[in-house]
């Protein structure tokens, strides 16, 4: 069985998953910046910053493929994301080449993305339109997956992320929705799928309401389980909480994208009109 690593082990993605592959993947090691609180005596764990070469190099020693969970999950200043993403991210796949990792899967994220508006279906091809910081550190990272693939030959798998968790939770989330157990799919696919060069998929569960088109990951296998209009009821009373948000209803991106806006609104409010 392959030695598999997993940054990011305390965090909320990583966490959760820290329960579902260990049946997949029994030789798996763990790597936060902080131990988790929970763990067991069973894990394997190995603290690292991710701005320290040197000790992401460490933890990459007799690795086969790697999970990048790793870095600043949300929208943050400048100097955070780029220690924890840019810094972070570039030593991550740096070190991987260095140690003869074979696989890479990271970690992107549907605020790669963000800024296209939410009557847009978009493949895995487009341009990138990062709605944020954070976004523009995950475009840097899918860049960095790309170079190293071409240049190196190391196979990378970029999934961007949309919303994790057990259940979508208003009608955003019914678009973008990703059940625990299908990114364990995706993953698989990174680690395992022998057609892997550089791919980019989409982290998302059979949502009708999808914007994103993510035939690749279907080519290569991937059947989710989850359905987001199971949890439809749901989503639309917690809609209702929400306060009106112009800017981010308009956009895929959502909050991310009307945080600090100070763009032209016009289109917006003519779209508005129209629907």
């Amino acid at each position: 069985m392959p030695r598999i690593l997993m940054t990011g082990a305390s965090g909320g993605i990583g966490t959760s998953l820290r329960k579902l592959l260990p049946a997949l993947y029994p030789d798996l090691v763990l790597s936060d910046i902080r131990k988790p609180a929970d763990l067991a005596q069973s894990e394997k764990f190995k603290a690292a910053d991710l701005a320290d070469l040197a000790q992401v190099e460490a933890i990459c020693e007799g690795i086969d493929g790697i999970l990048h969970f790793g870095g600043y999950s949300v929208e943050g200043p400048w100097d955070e994301i780029l220690q924890s993403n840019i810094i972070g991210c570039y030593n991550l796949f740096e070190a991987a080449r260095r140690k003869g990792v074979k696989r890479v899967v990271f970690a992107s994220s549907n605020h790669a993305v963000g800024f296209y508006p939410r009557d847009h279906r978009i493949g895995t091809d487009v341009t990138t339109r990062p709605d944020s910081r954070y976004g523009v550190s995950k475009a840097f990272g899918e860049a960095t997956g790309a170079l190293y693939a071409d240049k190196h030959g190391i196979k990378v798998t970029c999934i961007r992320i949309g919303n994790f968790g057990d259940k979508p939770l208003d009608h955003r989330r019914l678009s973008i929705w990703l059940k625990p157990e299908d990114l364990v799919q995706l993953c698989r696919i990174g680690l395992e799928h022998p057609d892997i060069h550089f791919e980019i998929f989409y982290g998302a569960s059979h949502n009708e309401r999808s914007w994103w088109d993510n035939h690749r990951a279907y080519d290569l296998g991937y059947r989710p389980t989850g359905r987001a209009e199971d949890f439809r009821e749901h989503a639309f009373a917690e809609q209702k909480k929400l306060k009106p948000d112009p800017v981010g209803d308009f956009y895929q991106g959502g909050t991310f994208c009307s945080m600090e806006f100070s763009g032209d609104k016009s289109r917006i409010i003519d779209w508005n009109k129209r629907s």
